[in-house]
């Protein structure tokens, strides 16, 4: 096992902005650690040049305490698992585990005992005879997790493992990683565009757009407190709702305005804007949108608008609410609307966030 740490790493491909622009990290012996972001962020980009398939253009790699930021691939120890498996379809379940540990000449009798406890590991002893043609998507993927393990590296990389596989086997291969993970207790750095994905499994979750870090942190951190629109807008499941507006000072008391529509402005928020000309956006997670009002008027606000749709999901329906010309979604236990309804939705003062000009979250203290 090993910490690995990034310092003012760069990738420029000729002719084009930077895929990856100066990215330090730290990344702790033992930790999971998720790079999350939309296509072309250069997430896949900072993994292969950990990974050495990919020569940084600027900045440090090191792994524990030595830098290998010149060092081959093969003598990194580390183990990959891609997307498309890369099994050799020739080969039987044994030999594709085996493969590497021979090449490496390692004794026979040490190979056959790695493989049966990876092979118990991952439950696929009844498969070890079989070729990969023979095997299922989830099958299979175990399979390049098993030759990764078979390695004993001192960090696993994922670039995008479960993106082939349907819904129902992704979240079936999301608990084995966690619970592998639990019992190795080697550090994996893993990517994935799925925001699912990288909130289930993830210590702590790199978000990336454009070749930056937008922000790192636990996932209910990144999730509670975004540092800025890209991330509200990002992570979650239907994401933050986002309205933009402008915020006015009417007496004592600063106000949002969009539309025919006013909130209160905390006084913090306010002094933090500046101008009043200046636009804001006001954040809200569906979650946090009640149908039914509450008797606390006090610390809760308002929001009138018209049932646009419903998608119900069983145990909870998604209500897109009309207001001021934009859909807003609130995600509730049970409602009784109708579509082309009235309805009022209600938010208390404390799950609201705000976002000055720039996107960037604004303190409240």
């Amino acid at each position: 096992m090993a910490s690995v740490t990034l310092q003012n790493l760069s990738k420029t491909f000729t002719g084009q902005t930077p895929a990856v622009n100066d990215v330090s990290l730290e990344i702790a012996d033992g930790e999971f650690l998720v790079l999350v972001g939309p296509s072309g962020c250069g997430k896949s980009t900072l993994l292969r040049m950990i990974a050495g398939l990919e020569t940084p253009s600027a900045g440090t790699i090191r792994i524990g305490e030595r830098v290998v930021t010149e060092v081959a691939p093969k003598d990194r120890n580390l183990a990959m698992v891609f997307q498309n498996y890369a099994l050799y379809p020739h080969m039987s379940i044994r030999q594709n585990l085996a493969f590497g540990l021979k090449l490496q000449k390692v004794p026979k009798a040490e190979i056959r005992t790695r493989t049966d406890k990876v092979a118990k590991l991952l439950q696929i002893e009844t498969l070890l005879d079989r070729k990969p043609g023979q095997l299922s998507g989830g099958q299979r993927q175990r399979v390049a997790v098993g030759r990764a393990i078979m390695r004993q590296p001192a960090v696993f990389l994922f670039d995008e493992p479960l993106s082939n596989l349907d819904a129902s086997l992704r979240g079936d291969m999301r608990r084995e990683l966690a619970a592998l993970h639990r019992r190795l207790q080697t550090t994996m750095i893993y990517v994935t565009h799925d925001q699912v994905e990288a909130m289930t499994l993830g210590d702590r979750i790199v978000v990336m757009k454009d070749g930056l870090v937008q922000q790192v942190g636990p996932p209910l951190e990144l999730y509670h407190q975004p540092v800025n629109r890209f991330v509200a807008g990002f992570l979650g499941s239907p994401p933050m709702n986002l309205m933009e507006g402008s915020w006015q000072s009417e007496g004592d008391t600063p106000t949002f305005r969009f539309g025919s529509q006013t909130i209160p402005v905390p006084k913090p928020i306010a002094t933090t804007v500046g101008s009043t000309d200046d636009a804001i956006t006001l954040g809200i997670r569906p979650e946090h949108l009640r149908l039914q009002p509450s008797a606390d008027t006090n610390n809760a606000i308002r929001l009138a608008g018209v049932v646009e749709e419903i998608q119900p999901l069983g145990s909870e329906s998604l209500v897109h609410v009309l207001i001021e010309g934009q859909s807003w979604i609130a995600k509730t236990s049970s409602t009784d609307l109708t579509i082309g309804a009235s309805t009022v939705l209600e938010v208390s003062k404390e799950h609201m966030t705000w976002f000055d000009t720039r996107g960037i979250a604004l303190p409240e203290r």
